[in-house]
């Protein structure tokens, strides 16, 4: 699923135009998006969490060269997904 699929479903079940429909998608990916760069945790009942989470600094290694490679101190989002949605989807 695309950005415009999610538009395509909001204009079938919201008596609204693709401009708008595609506005709405965009304001909420944007919104979002804010929150996690400022550290906030993105929580949709019956959906999923996601999380910003600090990166540990560290070692690992390239696989083709076997060479060792430092891995940077940084950021990366986690997403748990809800009860609901696990238990439909491993269903």
């Amino acid at each position: 699923m695309i950005k415009i699929d999610i538009a395509n479903t909001l204009m079938q079940t919201l008596p609204v135009s693709k401009a708008t429909a595609l506005q709405v998608v965009d304001l909420l990916t944007e919104r979002m998006k804010k929150a996690l760069l400022d550290g906030d945790r993105i929580e949709i009942r019956g959906f999923g969490v996601f999380e910003p989470r600090p990166r540990k600094r560290g070692m690992g290694r390239n696989i083709k060269t076997g060479q060792s490679v430092e891995i940077p101190k940084g950021k990366s989002i986690r997403f748990k997904p809800g009860k609901d949605l696990r238990d439909i989807v491993i269903e």
